[in-house]
Order: C-alpha cells, then structure tokens, then sequence
C-alpha cells in the first residue's frame, strides 16, 4: 500500500511540474501539494 501512495505521490508531482512549465501555475501547485499530502502524509495515515 504504501509504494502504490509513493508512485502516486511521485506522479502528481511530476505531472505538477509539467503544468507549471505550461504556464499554469495554479494547478501545477495544487498537484505539488496534493502529491505531498498522498505520498508522506497518506503512508503515515494508512499504515
């Protein structure tokens, strides 16, 4: 469960940073930190 949160996590980061480079900073931001809510912050809630 928690590799499967942490490629996620990498994903929405990832995809983030594309849509920043994109010019739309807004979502891109919203994708960083959702990806950081997923990634450390869903592993120490789900397990």
């Amino acid at each position: 469960m928690a590799v499967i949160l942490w490629i996620i996590a990498a994903l929405l980061v990832i995809s983030g940073i594309f849509t920043i480079f994109r010019k739309q900073i807004l979502w891109g931001v919203v994708l960083i930190v959702v990806g950081c809510l997923v990634g450390p912050g869903g592993v120490s809630i789900f397990t």
